[in-house]
């Protein structure tokens, strides 16, 4: 059964701290067998790949065959539903309207000493998008990873998607045609990763790699990292629902489920001021258990990671959420915004009882891929700034190495590197100073 906490017992605090500290990652051993991987991937190129390809996925390709071609890409298409081409148009066009209000500007400012300085923005050449191909596809993700490179002006994006058996999933190759994946490639695991990061005859290098993935993916993404970019290492999906006593327990159990029917280490939280309503959730969660197809992977969520905390009252909340700092918030109360400004650690906030979790996932419009295991204490959601980078500009003429120069001469020899001190003093002596 989920941990039931009261923040009025004495014992809360230890009773909560014990909570938090529930590992919840799959203990496997995976990080030698990832780095003999990704040493193979660098030295043996394409054939490892094949190799690889045959070994995970049960297919013989040759390097021909490693790029998925335009046909099979618009043979998937044609297979699609049309509603469901008309759900992804919906949704990419929505998550570019949000996005495209992310692009930065530069600048560029004279100082008032003689000198020009300035900032400038430029997207990355290349960026790797890993799309996972195991418990479940999932073209939303698509969608929220390759748009935002897009948006940013990345020119080549590039995906990687494990086929099993051969199989190729048609919603995902339509969401990458709808969401402007230049390359798309039958390749997997963390030897995708490894394909990635340091190129092979195929697969040319990319410069950031983005997606999640199993813990082989997440631990060859963190061996690569400094070679290239990553978004982050993602870990099991989270929810925290704060609710008062107007909801429909239904709904609040329903919420609860929709991150717990991820993965059975996925954490859903409820956190309310209401008894009543704290057993009337933990009822209808149990109800409609009887009715997912995915029960057995949402009910094992629950029941090892999932927690009723019952506060005196909702102003204890914003407390108790940033503690947690989960991937995603929903404020399910009468005046939401107003305990939204008291949160601090959050991925993603979902403000009032008519925005559930899943309406982010799919078609609001910000990124779904967010911060997990307390990482929202730090980090963000992806965006469109994970695919740029910043490049600061200095142009100083003779007048502004004059105002300034002094000053870093003497800096310069304060921390003994006179090299860096007559760089500049020559240049003063040239103008007379």
């Amino acid at each position: 059964m989920p941990v039931r906490l009261d923040a009025a017992s004495p014992g809360f605090e230890a009773a909560f701290a014990a909570y938090l500290a529930t590992g919840r990652e799959e203990a496997v051993e995976v990080d030698s067998a990832v780095a003999l991987i990704l040493a193979r991937v660098a030295a043996e190129g394409d054939s490892a790949l094949i190799a690889y390809t045959k070994q995970f996925d049960g297919i013989e390709v040759g390097a021909e065959g490693l790029r998925i071609t335009g046909d099979e890409i618009d043979s998937a298409v044609a297979a699609c539903p049309p509603d469901l081409v008309a759900a992804l148009d919906r949704a990419a066009a929505r998550i570019e309207a949000f996005h495209r209000r992310q692009v930065p500007a530069g600048y560029s400012y004279e100082d008032g000493e003689g000198s020009r300085l300035g900032l400038r923005w430029t997207p990355v050449a290349a960026a790797g998008l890993y799309v996972p191909g195991g418990r479940a596809a999932y073209p939303s993700s698509v969608l929220m990873n390759a748009i935002p490179a897009k948006i940013a002006g990345v020119p080549r994006l590039v995906m990687v998607v494990p086929t099993p058996g051969g199989t190729l999933v048609p919603a995902v190759l339509a969401a990458a045609r709808r969401a402007g994946v230049d390359e798309i490639y039958r390749v997997g695991g963390a030897q995708a990763v490894a394909a990635l990061a340091y190129g092979t005859e195929t697969i040319a290098r990319v410069d950031v790699i983005v997606g999640p993935g199993n813990a082989y993916v997440a631990a060859a993404k963190r061996m690569v990292f400094g070679r290239v970019g990553i978004d982050s290492i993602a870990g099991p999906s989270e929810i925290l629902v704060v609710a008062d006593r107007g909801n429909d327990p239904r709904w609040m159990a329903i919420d609860l489920l929709s991150q717990a029917e991820h993965d059975p280490a996925a954490r859903s939280i409820l956190v309310t001021d209401d008894a009543a309503l704290a057993d009337a959730v933990a009822a209808a969660v149990a109800g409609e258990l009887e009715r997912l197809p995915r029960a057995e992977i949402a009910g094992a969520s629950w029941r090892d990671h999932g927690a009723i905390i019952l506060v005196p009252s909702l102003d204890q909340a914003p407390a108790i959420v940033d503690r947690i700092a989960p991937e995603h918030l929903e404020l399910a109360v009468a005046d939401p915004a107003a305990l939204a400004a008291k949160v601090r650690n959050a991925g993603a906030i979902f403000l009032g009882r008519h925005a559930p979790e899943a309406i982010g996932d799919y078609v609001a419009g910000p990124n779904h891929v967010l911060p997990t295991s307390g990482a929202a204490r730090y980090a963000s959601g992806l965006g469109v700034l994970d695919f740029m980078k910043r490049t600061t500009l200095i142009e100083c003429g003779p007048a502004g190495i004059a105002a300034i120069g002094p000053a870093a001469v003497t800096l310069a020899r304060a921390e003994g590197l006179e090299a860096h001190a007559r760089s500049v003093a020559v240049r003063l002596e040239r103008s007379g100073n």
